[in-house]
């Protein structure tokens, strides 16, 4: 049961790559939204500032929208995306004067911990539900945030702009576009900590 719950994953991952090597971007978008909590979680091994990690994932799924033409699938989909990650994650680190950790997880090691994340994450109710009330307390933030603050970060996050983009669409400096963007996920981020909270402790090994 369990091999051929991963072996079905496995195959829907091949069929979205196919769907937008043939141009349908909302196939992409299916694979962002299944893998990006996991990148998240990769990226923060390597950068421990949370908006940070959210602008470098952000970047791992463009170079990945990017890239996609020449994947051949001679890897696991999210092998070759984890490697964009990591990569991506340590020259992060390297534009901004910091050391990068030396030690990664190699491409097998990525495979198993696939595999091992497939078979825990499998779609249940529970799960469906759980994500279900983060889509909608992530808006409802947005919709609550002063129309400056929800501006930037639906151009950042919806749109995909870069903070020169955004500064010159909003008429004012990149750093206040980045002050407006941090003050935007930092109130997203409290709305949602209270659900996520409820969920680890309801998920808690006694």
């Amino acid at each position: 049961m369990a091999e051929n719950i991963v072996s079905q994953e496995l195959d829907l991952d091949q069929e979205l790559v196919r769907r937008v090597q043939r141009g349908d971007s909302t196939a992409f978008d299916a694979l962002v939204r299944k893998y990006q909590h996991r990148i998240v979680g990769l990226i923060g091994r390597y950068v421990s500032d949370w908006s940070e990690c959210q602008d470098v994932a952000q970047d791992v799924f463009m170079r990945a929208y990017r890239a996609l033409p020449n994947f051949r699938g001679d890897a696991q989909f999210y092998t070759w995306l984890h490697r964009i990650a990591v990569n991506t994650a340590k020259n992060h680190l390297v534009a901004q004067n910091r050391r990068p950790p030396t030690d990664d997880i190699d491409a097998a090691e990525a495979e198993q911990f696939d595999v091992g994340m497939r078979l825990r994450d499998t779609d249940t109710p529970e799960h469906e539900l759980l994500r279900q009330e983060i889509e909608n307390t992530v808006m409802r933030a947005v919709e609550g945030l002063p129309e400056d603050l929800k501006v930037a970060i639906t151009l950042r996050e919806v749109d995909g702009l870069s903070y020169d983009e955004i500064a010159q669409q909003m008429g004012c400096p990149i750093g206040t576009v980045r002050s407006r963007i941090f003050r935007a996920r930092d109130a997203i981020d409290a709305q949602l900590k209270p659900l996520l909270d409820n969920d680890a402790r309801e998920n808690a090994h006694p």
